[in-house]
């Protein structure tokens, strides 16, 4: 008799709830802003750096990618006054998360966060068998230092600018949770180049500091998935004993250094990306709704209905007649903080045109429209 795989399967697997992410719709038409993609294409270096580095017969992609990104790692250095054994590079910064992870957490070793906040958290404790410690955020958003400091974890993420508010945590407080949590600190700053202030500079100050960042957001190469980790040369040395022997390929290695030269190019896009976002935020305060000051490149908004009501139901009823007319936001019902809530990509200016005329559209309708 044969034995169904499935059931050779570790307990703890079969009990997991994947990563969701967010629809990724294949037809034409769509008004994307629910991934918090950049609405611009990366520097024109970047796919010059790929076409070099296939060559004119692809020949280069026979051989294995440089096992460490040195070259990357060297950059990555360079740019953020750092050595380069103080820099990991990743298949995205969900790959550095893992190894994070992977080192440091475990059934006996618990792993602290805050809710509401980027919910690969979870999934990647629970691949590991991990327990987890969760603090959460009220709606002033204002960081717990505290109960953050009295976890028994041994490691805690805290995302800055806060996903999915946009709320970003002053080096002030961050560095208070520093000083008072024992274990170490992961400051995932996936969106922080849009914001007024970085982690990064407490490094040189707190060896239990570790800052993940990526090429996805303000650099545009979503697709090519490159991030990475600045952290003491003992950490990141861990980090390179649980890494994949190859874990960026050649080509997201040339794409991400290329990007990372063209400063002014990155400068200039990250400046049209806040422009169009405090335009949105004035448009919303316009509208009497409620919205956190973001700091990031989406805005966390609460839809407020033609009778002045808010609420998980009007947050749906607005979701809907939005996807119903092809323009995709983000809504995360299974929180009672972010259940009234709707997460809007800033897209470019026609874009978030578009959104404000489907609201206002919404808001004229008739009830269930």
């Amino acid at each position: 008799m044969s034995t169904d795989p499935s059931s050779l399967a570790l307990p703890h697997v079969t009990r997991l709830h994947a990563y969701t992410p967010g629809l990724q719709p294949t037809g034409a038409g769509w008004v994307k802003l629910n991934t918090n993609e950049c609405p611009y294409p990366p520097s024109p270096r970047v796919a010059e750096a790929v076409r070099r580095e296939v060559g004119a017969d692809g020949a280069s992609l026979r051989l294995y990618p440089n096992p460490k990104s040195s070259p990357l790692r060297v950059a990555l250095a360079r740019y953020h006054g750092r050595a380069e054994n103080e820099v990991c590079v990743g298949n995205g910064s969900d790959d550095i998360l893992n190894l994070l992870v992977r080192v440091f957490a475990g059934e006996k070793a618990a792993t602290g966060f805050t809710l509401p906040s980027y919910s690969l958290y979870p999934v990647l404790v629970a691949i590991q068998d991990g327990a987890c410690e969760t603090i959460e955020f009220d709606r002033s958003m204002r960081l717990p230092v505290d109960r953050i400091a009295a976890t028994k974890a041994g490691i805690f993420f805290l995302t800055s600018p806060n996903a999915p508010t946009g709320v970003a945590f002053p080096n002030a407080e961050i560095e208070c949770v520093l000083r008072a949590f024992p274990g170490l600190v992961v400051v995932d700053e996936a969106y922080a180049p849009f914001a007024a202030e970085n982690a990064v500079s407490l490094l040189d100050r707190h060896e239990n500091l570790v800052v993940v960042r990526t090429f996805s957001k303000a650099y545009a190469l979503a697709g090519i998935r490159v991030g990475y980790a600045l952290a003491r040369a003992g950490v990141i040395d861990l980090l390179d004993r649980v890494r994949d022997s190859y874990n960026v390929n050649r080509l997201s290695q040339a794409a991400a250094l290329a990007a990372l030269e063209d400063q002014p190019y990155f400068e200039g896009l990250v400046a049209r990306v806040r422009a169009t976002r405090d335009a949105q935020l004035r448009a919303f305060a316009a509208r009497g709704w409620f919205t956190y000051p973001s700091q990031a490149n989406f805005i966390f908004t609460e839809p407020r209905d033609a009778r002045g009501t808010t609420g998980r139901a009007v947050a749906e009823s607005a979701y809907r007649f939005l996807y119903d007319r092809k323009v995709l936001v983000r809504h995360f019902p299974s929180h009672a903080l972010t259940a009234p809530f709707l997460r809007i990509t800033v897209g470019t200016d026609d874009e978030m045109l578009v959104l404000n005329q489907t609201l206002d559209a919404w808001l004229k309708a008739p009830p269930n429209a």
